[in-house]
């Protein structure tokens, strides 16, 4: 799939597995064409959010692509979150089903052995800003972001991992996060 706001190629990507600045290129990819195709932004806009986003990405300090655009249409940090639910919610509209917003999940427990057993679903989680908001075991987990692209990716990827180690396939589920609670959990999880 070809699209605007693919970066130009670098070098042939790997057929089998992708590299965790693979997966974040495809979310931020993915998620400026939904932004597009629901006409949340103009493509100057879009391209102007992905670029800082990149360029902070390769400096090691993750940025949401749906967080800095709210910024790059001008709004301020105290009038932001509404923002960022609204430009969640036109990316939510472009999947089939939508992950629901929940309200509660900065009270729930960070998921630590889980993190522990899977070190790379965490480093992934953090350059995605997609954590993990709950592990039963490895039967059930649960991803959330403002980026519903960014969880459902990060969701797909713990999958393949957790089928892989111990030959299951766990139920995933991904949700949608507040501003407020998703700047508290990637701070919480991740020591941003």
């Amino acid at each position: 799939m070809s699209t605007i706001f693919q970066a130009a190629p670098e070098a042939p990507s790997r057929p089998h597995k992708r590299s965790i600045g693979d997966i974040v290129e495809l979310c931020l990819v993915r998620t400026a064409d939904a932004l597009s195709a629901t006409d949340s932004a103009t493509d100057t806009q879009i391209f102007k959010a992905l670029s800082q986003v990149r360029e902070s990405n390769e400096r090691g300090h993750p940025l949401d692509l749906i967080d800095n655009l709210a910024r790059v249409l001008g709004h301020d940090e105290e009038h932001i979150a509404p923002v960022i639910l609204s430009l969640s919610d036109a990316v939510a509209s472009t999947l089939n089903p939508a992950p629901p917003v929940i309200p509660f999940a900065s009270k729930l427990i960070a998921p630590s052995t889980f993190y522990e057993s899977f070190d790379t679903m965490h480093k992934l989680g953090r350059a995605l800003l997609a954590p993990v908001i709950f592990a039963e075991d490895t039967d059930a987990i649960g991803t959330a972001s403002i980026n519903p692209i960014a969880a459902i990716m990060l969701g797909e990827e713990i999958h393949a991992s957790v089928s892989k180690r111990f030959g299951i396939r766990p139920f995933i589920s991904t949700a949608r996060m507040e501003y407020e609670s998703w700047a508290f959990l990637c701070r919480k999880h991740f020591e941003l």
